[in-house]
């Protein structure tokens, strides 16, 4: 919640509809359960989040009203074109598809579905910060079941495997899941590209300076520029 404040101080999204809170559009892609939206949709915003899991969009939706919607999509293709002033995508919900075309898409998406001069705000894991400090090994026990935790990386990808171990499963699980590793300048390619220009970078969720060694997050903020 913390977080959420500091980016709506910092971003004065009243602005967009200073008498009317709700006349401000917002999009949180990769919404999850909805918590973000939800927060958001608190101060009054008109909030919609979107994710491609079904079964998180279904416990988000519990929480709907009049200015907080959920939808199952798929970030990769377009969703109301020219839309919201604002558009989220947080804690490093990009980056997991497989192929360059596929992220690239995300961008567009993104980007179309913001108005003119409005604002897409990335936030995604420092590159170099995460390989400097990965930690290869973990364990971690909850309520019984103990997860073990295995991470790596190569030169364009982080990797986790979660092992799953559960007496009352007949055997463990396994999952494995990768990341892109994508830098500024990637990013702001990616952003040029498709008609976004980068206006701030912050290296922590406290909007500290970014330092490419030393910041644990890569926080963007881009605006979409007026077409020509």
């Amino acid at each position: 919640m913390a977080f959420i404040n500091r980016l709506l101080d910092h971003l004065q999204p009243l602005q967009c509809s200073p008498s009317n809170p709700s006349g401000c559009f917002m999009l949180d892609v990769g919404c999850g359960r909805g918590r973000h939206s939800k927060m958001l949709a608190a101060q009054g915003f008109d909030v919609t989040g979107i994710d491609l899991s079904l079964s998180s969009i279904n416990e988000a939706k519990k929480f709907e009203s009049d200015n907080l919607h959920f939808f199952q999509h798929d970030m990769r293709l377009p969703f109301r074109v020219n839309y919201f002033h604002f558009v989220f995508n947080l804690f490093t919900s990009f980056g997991y598809f497989k192929s360059e075309r596929e992220n690239d898409n995300v961008i567009a998406s993104m980007s179309s579905a913001l108005k003119e001069e409005g604002m897409l705000v990335l936030d995604y894991l420092n590159v170099h910060y995460a390989e400097d400090h990965l930690v290869h090994k973990s364990e971690v026990q909850l309520n019984g079941v103990t997860f073990f935790i295995t991470k790596w990386f190569d030169e364009t990808h982080f990797y986790k495997k979660i092992l799953i171990e559960d007496d009352e499963l007949e055997e463990p699980l396994e999952f494995t899941e990768k990341v892109a590793k994508f830098s500024l300048g990637d990013f702001n390619d990616m952003f040029a590209y498709h008609h976004l220009q980068l206006q701030e970078v912050f290296g922590d969720y406290q909007f500290g300076h970014y330092d490419v060694r030393k910041s644990p997050r890569l926080l963007m903020m881009a605006k979409k520029l007026i077409a020509k």
